[in-house]
């Protein structure tokens, strides 16, 4: 049984995304919070497989929750929800610790699949907003100067074949592993093994990291 949290200040939201988790047969709602603080609260007394986290609430919002979440080591797989595609604060969320985002009019089908992926320990982006939302990130980065690529990072850069260039640039444009095997004519096997090669060479927890440290080495531009 996956155990499901739910964080949002919309109670009509909750209430219908609960009775959806609720009838399935794999996946249970453990508790529901109003805000980021609630959120924490809770997850003191109960500590849910997935949590479900809006990422604008009035109080804490799912940003800070999220890190002060990640940084007591919680074991619980974030995903932040958001209204809007061009929501910059997703990138951070991302950045500290967060499995993925989707949008709040995700279908139903896709959003239980996400939950089942993010259980099993992959991440999850939604597709549409993706390309716009690590294009802004490549754009402030060059105006600004931040998250630009570090020492470390580029020496791990370095170690990555040309192979593992290839795939890693394709994992940034949102492919899953079918459609790197499809693409590049590899088995699915094969795309895995480099697909793990990868976040151990690079270091990232999972495969939202993987298109944030493609970004920030220069391996992959999304616009």
């Amino acid at each position: 049984m996956i155990t499901v949290a739910l964080a949002d200040d919309e109670p009509l939201f909750t209430a219908g995304l609960a009775m959806i988790l609720d009838a399935q047969p794999d996946m249970g709602v453990l508790w529901q919070a109003i805000d980021g603080a609630d959120a924490l609260r809770q997850h003191r007394r109960e500590v849910p497989d997935v949590l479900l986290c809006d990422i604008q609430m009035p109080g804490m919002d799912g940003l800070a929750a999220t890190e002060a979440l990640v940084a007591g080591g919680t074991s619980t797989r974030i995903i932040i929800l958001t209204t809007f595609e061009d929501d910059d604060s997703v990138l951070t969320a991302i950045e500290r610790g967060a499995a993925g985002f989707l949008l709040k009019n995700t279908p139903p089908d896709e959003l239980l699949a996400a939950i089942r992926t993010v259980h099993d320990g992959n991440a999850v982006i939604s597709p549409g907003p993706t390309r716009r939302l690590f294009a802004t990130y490549r754009t402030v980065a060059g105006v600004n100067g931040t998250h630009q690529v570090t020492m470390s990072e580029a020496r791990r850069a370095a170690t990555l074949t040309p192979r593992e260039r290839e795939v890693l640039a394709l994992v940034a444009h949102g492919l899953s592993n079918q459609e790197i095997c499809d693409r590049l004519w590899l088995s699915m096997p094969t795309v895995k093994t480099h697909i793990g090669n990868l976040i151990a060479k690079t270091g990232a927890r999972d495969r939202v990291q993987l298109v944030l440290f493609a970004l920030r080495a220069g391996i992959a531009a999304l616009g």
